[in-house]
């Protein structure tokens, strides 16, 4: 998922923005709980993407390691039936004199209980 925000430490990032990437892997068992062609047994990834884009557009931090654990918090809370999650935060054009592609950020979380 790609979008467009305005997190970061440094003045420029929260005026100029930059691009950011999100990979989310799902963990849910669909071997015991896909029994039949239906959507309702199963976590909507349509409906994921748009609870991350509501979050990464509406919520600015000076941090992407604050993003990611927010928005991890967010997607347990927001899908129960979920065993786990995990996220990959990649944010392009940070201001570092230096050569690189990007930085990069990972967090994972699992349901309680």
């Amino acid at each position: 998922m790609q979008f467009y925000t305005y997190n970061g430490v440094l003045p420029e990032e929260k005026k100029l923005g930059q691009k950011i990437e999100i990979d989310a892997e799902l963990t849910y068992p669909i071997e015991e709980r896909v029994k039949h062609d239906d959507l309702t047994e199963t976590v909507s990834y349509s409906a994921v993407y748009k609870t991350v884009e509501e979050f990464v557009l509406t919520h600015n931090y000076d941090l992407i390691e604050s993003v990611a654990n927010h928005l991890l918090e967010l997607i347990l809370r927001e899908y129960p039936s979920l065993q786990a999650v995990q996220l990959k935060i990649r944010k392009y054009s940070v201001p570092i004199n230096g050569h690189f592609d990007n930085v990069e950020i990972e967090v994972s979380g699992q349901q309680n209980g």
